[in-house]
């Protein structure tokens, strides 16, 4: 099964659905992860301009993506808006070339500009897919818990791992252990199991049927 993932910023995919591609990996799905920025203007400074995409490569390593398919683009940060009709193209584009099963995004309810934008014109660009909204608690003041997906700790681990990758933004409150294992174990709760990550469903759609 082909999954694409859509992080509008480097390291996005890993906060918001880290746990579920390693799963995906695990079981031998083919994952594919496409940013949007370099993120360049967001680089702190006296580091690199390239180093957030030098810690995606690592980080989308860590779950296991391979690299030929990991891409990243160089839409300008927070200006997303400005490029809106070339972005829906960039992803008509990838639904062509990659046909996937699953596309997972941020939520509709994001408050990030640039993170609303691309689950906008996901949802006119993948209409005839499954799409998945990934959680962002620091953007999402609504979420609608709706499809939970049950992890293991393997799973949880790998994410932390991606998301500590990025030694460029340990400074954020979010990145860091007791955040990413606290925000699974919550979503594990509810649904009475030990981890989770939840998403929102945007589209399910399934070609299985029993006669």
């Amino acid at each position: 099964m082909k999954i694409l993932v859509l992080a509008p910023h480097t390291d996005d995919g890993e906060y918001g659905c880290g746990g579920s591609l390693y799963r995906h990996i695990r079981n031998e799905d083919e994952v594919h992860y496409v940013a949007f920025s370099k993120c360049e203007e967001s680089v702190l400074e006296g580091l690199p301009k390239d180093i957030l995409v030098s810690e995606m490569y690592e980080a989308t390593g860590r779950l296991g993506i391979r690299r030929e398919n990991v891409r990243v683009l160089g839409y300008p940060v927070r200006r997303f808006d400005e490029h809106r009709q070339d972005i829906l193209e960039e992803l008509v584009m990838l639904r062509r070339e990659i046909s996937p099963r699953i596309v997972y995004t941020p939520s509709l309810h994001d408050t990030h500009q640039d993170h609303k934008l691309i689950a906008e014109e996901a949802r006119r660009a993948f209409k005839n897919v499954t799409i998945y909204g990934y959680e962002m608690p620091w953007n999402n003041f609504t979420f609608n818990n709706q499809y939970f997906n049950v992890l293991d700790e393997e799973c949880i681990e790998a994410k932390l791992q991606a998301v500590l990758s990025y030694k460029s933004q340990r400074q954020r409150l979010y990145a860091d252990r007791e955040f990413i294992y606290g925000q699974a174990k919550y979503h594990g709760v509810q649904t009475g199991r030990k981890y989770a990550e939840v998403f929102e469903v945007v589209r399910q759609v399934s070609d299985e049927f029993s006669e």
